[in-house]
């Protein structure tokens, strides 16, 4: 079992950065070659990836939404990974979560450990 907690989530002004930390308890990322993955849902919209990495960091994966603004790093003996945004705009509002499992998947149905999600809203 790998349990997840996000955190870093909150206002910004358009323009702005957020950074979101995601921490893992529970089974290591590293030990279980864990891929994390970063998925966002806005009010009336499905929930959907916005960034993934692999265990050992050399693969990542970044929607075209926020190829370029967002990057995604992980720091396995600390169990955490992070996302790191700029260029926020208001498109960009969301919940975020961060997911884990043993393989990539582009459909949040594939991933089974989640966090509950931090809200991240960017005003105009």
């Amino acid at each position: 079992q790998v349990q997840l907690a996000e955190s870093g989530g909150g206002l910004v002004q358009a323009g702005g950065s957020l950074s979101l930390a995601c921490a893992a308890s529970g089974r290591t990322l590293r030990s279980y070659a864990i891929t994390v993955g970063w998925f966002r849902q806005a009010p009336g919209k499905e929930r959907g990836l916005v960034a993934a990495i692999n265990w050992s960091g050399d693969w990542i994966y970044y929607s075209d939404s926020v190829k370029g603004r967002f990057t995604i790093s992980r720091d396995n003996p600390k169990n955490l990974v992070y996302l790191q945004m700029s260029s926020l705009q208001p498109e960009d509002t969301a919940v975020y979560y961060c997911a884990a499992d043993e393989a990539f998947s582009y459909s949040d149905y594939a991933w089974n450990y989640w966090g509950q999600g931090t809200q991240v809203t960017v005003s105009s």
